[in-house]
C-alpha cells in the first residue's frame, strides 16, 4: 500500500489579504509603516545622513537642518516622485508575491484600478526592487542542481526542436533554497560556467547534479549526471527535480499570467521568480519586500525601456 505523501508545514505569512486591508487601509498608514522600516532609528537624510531632521508635516516630508535637502520617505526609492497613493503599491507588491505563478499587468490594471501602462511600470519597479534583495546576490552552496530551458513561441514551419526564436535560461537551485536565473547566450561550456561562477561559491559546493549536457564538465570535482536520454531521472540522491520544479513554475507563468514576455524583460521577470521562490517559507516576506522598495534605488521610466 503506498504511503500517504507527507506534508509540509503551512508558513503563517505576517500579511494576508485581510489584514492588509485593515492595516494599510490609508496613505498614512502606508507611510508610517514605510518610515519604521525605512528608519527604523528614526529618519535621517539620504544626501547627507544627518539625524538632525525637522518635520514638515503639511507636505508628509522631512527638511534636513544641516544640508537643508528635504526629502520624504520614499526619496531615492523606487517609488521616488510617484502619483499612486502608496496603498496601491502595498496592494501590488502583496499580490505580486503571493501569487505562485506571478501576476500580470493586465490583472494589477483591473486589480487597482490604473492604466496598462502604470500597472506594467509599476510592477517592473518591483521587480528592480526584489532583484537587490540581499538573499537574490548572495552566491549559492550546498547541494546544487543545474539546467537549462527555452522560453519563446512556436516558430510555425521551423520543424521540431526550432530554438531560433527562443531565449536561453539557465537555472541553478540549492536543495530547498535558494535558486537563480538568467538570460545567457547559449549552452556552451563558457556560457554555463560564467553563469555559475557568478552565482554559485565553488569552495562551499557540495555537489553539482546535472543532466548529461557536457558543457557542465569540469567545473567541479563532485558533480553527477543523470542521463535522461536513457530515461534516467533520479539514482539515490542525484537528480534535477528541484530546478525542473522552477522550469515548471517559470513556463506556467508565462503561459497563463503573462502570456507572453519579451526578450528583453525576460531577466526581469526571471528576478521575480527568483525572489518569490527564495522567500516562500519567509513568514515576513512581505515586511521584506517592503523594505527593498524603499532601499532599492530609483528606476525612471527612460531607463526600463531603453536599450
Amino acid at each position: 500500500m503506498r504511503k500517504p505523501r507527507k506534508q509540509k508545514p503551512e508558513v503563517k505569512h505576517d500579511v494576508n489579504l485581510v489584514n492588509l486591508i485593515q492595516d494599510f487601509g490609508s496613505e498614512d498608514k502606508c507611510r508610517a509603516y514605510l518610515e519604521e522600516v525605512r528608519w527604523p532609528d528614526g529618519p535621517h537624510c539620504p544626501r547627507c545622513q544627518s539625524k538632525s531632521v525637522s518635520q514638515v508635516e503639511d507636505r508628509n516630508q522631512y527638511d534636513c537642518n544641516a544640508c537643508r535637502y528635504q526629502f520624504s520617505v520614499t526619496s531615492g526609492t523606487v517609488m521616488h516622485d510617484t502619483h499612486l497613493p502608496l496603498w496601491k503599491w502595498f496592494l501590488a507588491a502583496y499580490l505580486m508575491i503571493e501569487s505562485k505563478k506571478g501576476m500580470s499587468a493586465n490583472q494589477i490594471k483591473r486589480t487597482i484600478e490604473v492604466s496598462y501602462k502604470t500597472a506594467w511600470y509599476l510592477c517592473h519597479r518591483i521587480r528592480a526592487a526584489m532583484a537587490t534583495a540581499e538573499a537574490c546576490t548572495e552566491p549559492l552552496q550546498g547541494v546544487l542542481e543545474a539546467d537549462e530551458t527555452f522560453v519563446g513561441g512556436k516558430a510555425y514551419g521551423m520543424g521540431h526542436g526550432y530554438t531560433g526564436n527562443k531565449a536561453t535560461v539557465a537555472g541553478v537551485a540549492e536543495r530547498g533554497g535558494r535558486i537563480r536565473l538568467n538570460v545567457i547566450p547559449d549552452r556552451t561550456r563558457e556560457a554555463l560556467h560564467a553563469f555559475l561562477d557568478q552565482h554559485t561559491d565553488k569552495d562551499a559546493i557540495d555537489a553539482l547534479y546535472t543532466d548529461e549536457l557536457k558543457s557542465y564538465g569540469g567545473f567541479i570535482d563532485s558533480h553527477e549526471t543523470v542521463i535522461h536520454s536513457l530515461m534516467e531521472w533520479v539514482r539515490g540522491n542525484v537528480h534535477t527535480n528541484s530546478i525542473e520544479n522552477v522550469w515548471s513554475l517559470l513556463k506556467r507563468a508565462i503561459i497563463g499570467a503573462y502570456h507572453k514576455v519579451s526578450h528583453k524583460h525576460l531577466d526581469r521577470y526571471l528576478d521575480e521568480l527568483e525572489f518569490r521562490f527564495g522567500g516562500r517559507n519567509n513568514p515576513r516576506l512581505f515586511r521584506d519586500t517592503i523594505a527593498q522598495l524603499v532601499t532599492a534605488q530609483a528606476m525612471p521610466y527612460e531607463t526600463l525601456i531603453g536599450d
